[in-house]
C-alpha cells in the first residue's frame, strides 16, 4: 500500500466522507383544538389568534370545524413547540374559567 505525502493513507479521506451519521430530522407533533359546549367561539378565534398568531379569517374557520367536526388540527410543530403551545391555550382557558381543551399528538 502507498502512502501520501503525509504518512497517511490515500484512502483516509474518502473513508472519513462515508462513515459520516446522517441525521434525521426531529418528529412533528399535531396541536389539536377540542369542542366543548361551554367556551364562547369570541374567546377560542381570540386564543387562535393570540398563540397561534394566525389572521382573524384562519381563527374563524379553525373555530368552526372545531365546532362543527368536534376538533381540528391549529399546526404542527416540534415537540418542544407544541408542548408549548398546548400549555399556553390551557392556562389562558384556566386563567378565564373556560374548559377549552387542547392536546398534542405525533403527526
Amino acid at each position: 500500500m502507498m502512502s501520501g505525502k503525509d504518512g497517511h493513507d490515500d484512502n483516509d479521506t474518502e473513508l472519513a466522507l462515508k462513515t459520516r451519521p446522517k441525521t434525521e430530522r426531529p418528529p412533528l407533533y399535531k396541536v389539536l383544538l377540542l369542542n366543548d359546549d361551554y367556551t364562547p367561539m369570541e374567546f377560542v378565534t381570540h386564543v387562535l389568534e393570540r398563540i397561534f398568531g394566525l389572521t382573524e379569517t384562519q381563527s374563524v374557520e379553525i373555530m368552526l370545524t372545531v365546532h362543527k367536526k368536534g376538533l381540528a388540527v391549529v399546526g404542527v410543530f416540534s415537540h418542544e413547540v407544541a408542548e408549548t403551545k398546548v400549555a399556553q391555550v390551557m392556562d389562558l382557558a384556566l386563567r378565564n374559567q373556560h374548559p377549552l381543551q387542547c392536546t398534542m399528538e405525533k403527526e
